[in-house]
């Protein structure tokens, strides 16, 4: 599969023919998913963001920001400060999947709460 990185770098023709295809390639990764969830309300700091979206290494949320900034999703910001202080944002076209992630929390509800009642049924089980 290809990175990100060679995926953003390729023109439209390129590009696979299904959109979903397309949208897949870039946020196919369940990190990148919890980084533009985590992202959607502002910008944060990489510590704020490495224990908002939970067991992620350093090096993982390290590759996977740079991708998504590669790609143009994400926005990097470092200040001259001692030490360092480096934040992430959401660019307008990482914004752009905000309909994307509410139709998943939303499709991620309905099937909670269709297992939960399920489960219920099926005793517990």
């Amino acid at each position: 599969m290809e990175t990100a990185q060679e995926i953003a770098e390729k023109p439209a023709r390129e590009l696979p023919a299904c959109p979903v295809e397309t949208t897949l390639m870039l946020i196919s990764d369940k990190w990148k998913v919890l980084i533009l969830r985590d992202l959607m309300p502002g910008t944060k700091r990489f510590s704020e963001l490495k224990r908002s979206v939970g067991h992620v290494t350093q090096k993982v949320l390290t590759a996977q920001l740079r991708q998504m900034e590669e790609s143009g999703l994400v926005t990097r910001t470092v200040y001259p400060e001692v030490p360092p202080r480096v934040e992430y944002s959401l660019t307008e076209l990482g914004r752009s999947l905000k309909p994307v992630l509410d139709a998943m929390w939303d499709w991620g509800e309905n099937y909670k709460s269709k297992n939960a009642v399920s489960q219920q049924e099926n005793g517990g089980h």
